[in-house]
């Protein structure tokens, strides 16, 4: 299991990529934007971006209304 901080709360999460966490999540990746530790990971990298111990990571997902 690995720490990290998701939205400012710490969480104990599976070894795995940043697709994982947006699964665990329930987050639609179409309306998602990933930050770890300050620096926003592109799309086309959340497969291969390995969560690590000691992560701060935000996950800013949008919600379309009127």
């Amino acid at each position: 299991m690995l720490k990290l901080i998701v939205n400012g709360r710490s969480r104990e999460v599976e070894e795995g990529t940043v697709v994982d966490l947006l699964r665990g999540h329930g987050l639609d990746n179409k309306m998602v934007v990933v930050e770890i530790d300050g620096s926003i990971v592109p799309k086309e990298a959340w497969a291969s971006t390995a969560l690590a111990d000691g992560m701060t990571v935000e996950l800013v997902h949008f919600v379309g209304g009127g």
